[in-house]
């Protein structure tokens, strides 16, 4: 109680002088420092691994992975709550022990972050402790329309890209209003579905594509395994001739999107590519 009473009032009074434009007159607090001592973090290894932060029961606090582990340890010493997130100062107070688990490269470090989030889920961690659903972007045709959805699990006779993460909703919105507005030349983006406009979307929608279903196909089988930009440039094309203001907004951000999409589908795929040569 003495050492959080101490470390409150030091913020108090650092807040208020700092607020009156005076010099401090109290130092950035470093209470890793105390516990674990500065020859710690300057023995620190300075190669990639996973650090776990420890509490006085041994309970995992935080798991990090860094390419300099030493550099990035020195992000904690000084618990500055100016410069340092309110949970950080929380989670430093409590820590009394650091551990290192050194790795070949900083992609291994990451692999080995990842699967120590899941498996021990420390209070301190957010992204990466809950494994999110899978999406599949899904897609088949039936009667003449195509059906376009995101799911969790694609049924028989669909085709589908995935698994996805949140990235599917925002890719099969924007595609969807796309195709709708380009198969429906005549109508603006007032006539869009109830709901399309604002983005509440169903699971699957149905889109009448008429004599351009081979071309909508391909541009789709395209967009994910081929050329992206042949499935842009075509809407863009079929769009060209909108000239309300509004509607050229809502196109572009839509085609913006799109782009978007692809654009980290590709780097993801080049990612995992590098990985699987370590």
């Amino acid at each position: 109680m003495e050492g959080n009473l101490a470390f409150s009032l030091w913020v108090l009074a650092f807040r208020i002088i700092g607020g009156m434009g005076q010099t401090l007159l109290f130092p950035d607090p470093k209470p890793l420092d105390q516990r674990l001592g500065r020859g710690f973090f300057q023995k620190a290894p300075q190669r990639p691994g996973v650090y776990l932060m420890k509490d006085a029961a041994d309970r995992v606090l935080y798991v990090g992975k860094a390419r300099n582990l030493r550099q990035r340890l020195n992000h904690y010493r000084l618990a500055n709550p100016d410069r340092m997130p309110r949970r950080h100062l929380r989670m430093v107070r409590q820590v009394q022990r650091i551990e290192f688990q050194l790795c070949a490269n900083e992609a291994a470090a990451l692999r080995r972050e990842s699967k120590l989030l899941r498996l021990l889920r420390p209070r301190f961690n957010r992204a990466g402790v809950w494994p999110g659903k899978a999406r599949f972007v899904a897609w088949r045709v039936a009667e003449n329309r195509l059906e376009l959805g995101v799911v969790e699990v694609p049924e028989p006779g669909w085709h589908r890209y995935g698994p996805l993460n949140g990235s599917a909703h925002g890719w099969h919105r924007a595609c969807a209003r796309l195709l709708w507005l380009a198969l429906n030349g005549e109508s603006s983006v007032a006539g869009l579905p109830a709901g399309w406009a604002t983005g509440n979307f169903p699971q699957v929608v149905a889109l009448q594509c008429g004599c351009e279903l081979a071309t909508v196909l391909a541009g789709l089988n395209q967009f994910f395994w081929g050329d992206p930009a042949a499935l842009v440039v075509w809407l863009g094309v079929r769009l060209a001739s909108r000239s309300h203001a509004f509607e050229r907004a809502v196109i572009a951000a839509d085609l913006e999107s799109l782009h978007d999409f692809s654009r980290k589908q590709r780097k993801g795929k080049r990612a995992t590519n590098q990985l699987a040569l370590l």
